[in-house]
């Protein structure tokens, strides 16, 4: 592979975005067990937890990937302001999640038997907000760079990771509220 130089503007916005997203997992990852150890005390169970290292791959994989495209000769299209917008739609979505759920928001699966599903704030029109905001952070967030090939990939691969938690997750939800 022939290492391109990035050009000083996109190395900067490269930079500022890997920061912003480090920043912002390890914030989730610290909420998630702070919450975690809330609803312990209010008898919650982590559940189907087995796929979970998917996860981990997937979200450290990420950046490593689209640190390599841009090195491989990547570069912004003229339509990066329109991918921009995208990325902070799903980072909009992310929040309406995160605050309609409040302590039971989590990146694992998490229930406390006998309580209902949210279906308040985003969650009346939208089952899984967050995996929407995922999904369109992995197209756009790297068609922002002209990184095509890690939108690509990592897109798919996020499909297939979804296609064993969304399940999981409602089957856990449905086992919860049988509880009541």
């Amino acid at each position: 592979m022939t290492i391109a130089p990035l050009p000083a503007a996109t190395t900067a916005v490269l930079v500022v975005y890997l920061v912003t997203l480090g920043v912002e997992r390890f914030a989730e990852l610290r909420l998630s067990r702070r919450n975690l150890a809330r609803l312990a005390t209010r008898g919650a169970v982590e559940r189907h937890a087995g796929h979970f290292w998917m996860f981990v791959v997937l979200h450290a994989g990420y950046p490593l990937a689209l640190v390599a495209e841009l090195l491989a000769g990547a570069r912004p299209p003229a339509v990066w302001p329109l991918w921009l917008g995208v990325w902070l739609a799903a980072q909009a979505l992310r929040v309406a999640a995160m605050r309609a759920l409040g302590e039971r928001w989590n990146v694992r699966i998490v229930v406390i038997p006998g309580e209902l599903p949210v279906s308040h704030g985003i969650y009346r029109w939208l089952a899984h907000p967050n995996y929407v905001a995922v999904a369109l952070e992995f197209v756009s967030a790297p068609l922002m760079f002209g990184a095509w090939r890690t939108a690509a990939a990592f897109s798919a691969l996020n499909a297939l990771a979804m296609a064993v938690r969304i399940p999981a997750e409602e089957r856990a939800l449905r086992e919860a509220t049988a509880l009541k």
